[in-house]
């Protein structure tokens, strides 16, 4: 009978990984943390119910290279570049910083240069999934702190190719010099090549396997561009993640990268939940016991310098002290990748297998105290911004003095797009607001344009005292984070129980809970862009604006009683029935392979050929009503088509594969 040492391996893995990571759900702790402690259970260290990880170990080096292959689809380059201040100065000044700072306390415990840089690198990096997992879940990732521990996390994982390139030289040491630099700059140019070539040649073959109309093809290909670009990086002496993380950094760029990464996710998610098995695995439970002081200090060490390290480089990017103590503190931990360069650096020789231990163990430490320490961070944040008298979202002498005078006029809380647009709009009509604005560069923008915006926090009470919260007429929160909306809210209705509060949430499912802290309207972006899709609709059948405006209003007033439980049971309305069209409606999602993929709706001619019409386009959540000429459909999109029954059937074969 054959071997079947690995298949056993694996089935006792997977059965002890389910009930680990779903106690680890029920507690809303992230699955890796979950991961990591299966792996520390089964370990050779621990229960020993897995023996030899070495079978193990190799499907984690493919769960690796599929990790950062859906990392790489994740991000793009325009991405990067929209991010790019963000992402250059704030992810520059914290991963330099934390290696800076690491190395000059190794080498002050009398460690050599090269094994102290390498120790810097690993403390550098962040979990990303760890930390974009806990926010996703808490709904903060649009917040304050929330959009700058995105932009950091986006340069960490850039970063990686420079360390590991870093790493590769430094393990090197011994060899000619010449011979060392030849290397990295042989590695160099397959990297450059496989970047600038890859964006040409990439999206041309895609373009042409898509012609074909089969998705298992497409889904090859793909896998086979990951697994070759691994292949190329490992054969000239790096890594194979860094290869596939290029790779799907490359495919990113082209009109196939969002059905790319959901077909690569279920490979993601399986293998990567072996690889950090595997880290489980490698920790030595002894050494752990035998070393728990100077583990416990280590991690100390590390989650200091990084939260440190972190505050400054979000302060350096005009955020208030609060937000850059709450960012500090969410990437105190050691990163997932940090496990990648450490597997790198252990056959260099620039770890020893006990340093190496005592970095495992003060890593998975740093991850299972993450989720506590991201719900910590904001009242901690606030207390030391308290305690150390540097309130940086109050509010300067020349701000209280602009807002002293005014009165009946209108705070709004947050200057993005909406907040713009009814700044505007106000300012207009001749009625009188201050604008409150966390971000140092937006507010800084706003006193260019001459508009009265202010530095400050509107979940602190000082704050909105200083902008005559008590005076106003109303309150606008215009701000993408729903616990600060729902603080900002109880402390506004109790300095000015007379105040209209008028709140933008994202999600239907905030209204109760803001009306119940005394918001008076609750926006909800969902249902507003479903009505705004459901009024194009009605406009395309020539129905009066009147009888509209009626039925888009009869919508509203239905939908949010029955979502804050004041409907009588009973619909009495559903509109398009109503007008005797219900069944003129239809939305289809575009396929990979389709034959609308990567036309314009000019170009498609889908009114001509068909008779049906395109009244609206919702990708990633964000509708499109009028297509600027640059706009492509692209597998994933939701269509709104109207038009008769027999119009729909022939357009919705234009947005399925195969038709």
């Amino acid at each position: 009978m054959e071997d079947l040492t690995i298949l056993r391996d694996l089935v006792v893995l997977v059965a002890i990984a389910i009930p680990v990571v779903a106690l680890a759900h029920r507690f809303k702790i992230p699955s890796v943390v979950g991961f990591l402690a299966t792996g520390v259970l089964i370990g050779p260290h621990a229960l020993g119910l897995i023996h030899e990880v070495e079978s193990v170990h190799r499907l984690a080096e493919l769960g690796v290279v599929l990790l950062l292959f859906a990392i790489g689809l994740e991000l793009s380059l325009a991405r990067i570049v929209r991010m790019g201040p963000l992402i250059l100065r704030g992810g520059l000044i914290q991963v330099i910083g934390t290696m800076f700072v690491t190395v000059v306390v190794a080498v002050a415990f009398d460690i050599d240069t090269p094994t102290a840089v390498t120790l810097g690198a690993l403390a550098a990096l962040s979990s990303t999934a760890i930390v974009l997992k806990v926010y996703k879940d808490r709904g903060a990732l649009d917040s304050p702190d929330g959009r700058v521990i995105v932009g950091i996390l986006v340069f960490q994982d850039l970063a990686i190719v420079p360390l590991v390139l870093l790493l590769q030289l430094m393990g090197r040491s011994g060899e000619a010099l010449g011979a060392a630099v030849g290397s990295v700059a042989v590695s160099l140019l397959v990297i450059t090549v496989m970047v600038v070539g890859g964006r040409f040649a990439v999206p041309w073959i895609l373009a042409r396997l898509v012609d074909l109309r089969n998705r298992e093809i497409f889904t090859l290909s793909i896998m086979f561009f990951g697994l070759s670009a691994a292949f190329l990086t490992a054969s000239v002496g790096l890594s194979l993640a860094l290869g596939a993380f290029l790779a799907g950094l490359v495919i990113s760029e082209s009109e196939f990268g969002f059905q790319a990464l959901s077909d690569v996710l279920p490979f993601r998610d399986t293998f990567s939940g072996i690889f950090f098995t595997s880290v489980g695995m490698l920790l030595e439970i002894g050494y752990v016991t035998d070393n728990l002081a100077v583990v416990v200090l280590v991690t100390i060490g590390i989650i200091t310098i990084k939260a440190l390290v972190a505050t400054g480089a979000t302060l350096a990017l005009g955020r208030t002290l609060q937000v850059s103590l709450t960012t500090g503190i969410a990437l105190a931990q050691v990163g997932e990748f940090s496990f990648v360069l450490a597997s790198v650096a252990l056959p260099l020789g620039l770890l020893t297998p006990s340093l190496n231990q005592l970095f495992l163990g003060a890593a998975v430490l740093s991850m299972l105290l993450t989720p506590f320490a991201i719900a910590a961070a904001r009242p901690l944040a606030t207390s030391v911004a308290r305690a150390l008298h540097r309130r940086t979202e109050s509010i300067s002498a020349l701000d209280a003095n602009e807002a002293k005078g005014l009165s009946d006029h209108v705070i709004i809380v947050g200057y993005g797009v909406n907040g713009r647009n009814l700044a505007r709009v106000l300012d207009g009509a001749g009625i009188e607001y201050v604008v409150l604005e966390q971000n140092g560069q937006v507010v800084r923008r706003g006193r260019a344009d001459l508009q009265p915006i202010v530095f400050g926090d509107a979940t602190q009470t000082h704050v909105l005292e200083k902008v005559g919260v008590a005076r106003a007429r109303v309150i606008v929160l215009a701000i993408s984070s729903p616990s600060d909306e729902h603080r900002a809210v109880a402390i506004a209705r109790t300095l000015n129980p007379a105040i209209r509060i008028v709140v933008r949430t994202r999600y239907v499912q905030a209204i109760a809970q803001l009306k119940g802290v005394g918001a008076d309207e609750v926006i909800a972006e969902e249902f507003e862009t479903s009505l705004e899709i459901f009024s194009r609709v009605l406009q395309h059948y020539n129905i009066p604006s009147n009888v509209i405006d009626r039925e888009v209003g009869a919508a509203r007033e239905e939908h949010y009683g029955i979502i804050l439980g004041k409907t009588t049971g009973e619909y009495q309305l559903d509109a398009l029935a109503h007008l005797g069209i219900h069944r003129a409606i239809e939305i289809v999602e575009a396929e990979t392979g389709a034959r609308a993929i990567g036309e314009h709706p000019v170009s498609l001619q889908l009114r001509r050929e068909t008779g049906a019409t395109v009244v609206a386009v919702v990708r990633a959540g964000e509708p499109f009503y009028a297509p600027d000429p640059d706009f492509r459909f692209m597998a994933g999109d939701s269509v709104v088509l109207v038009g008769d029954e027999d119009a729909l059937a022939k357009a919705k074969r234009m947005f399925v594969a195969g038709e």
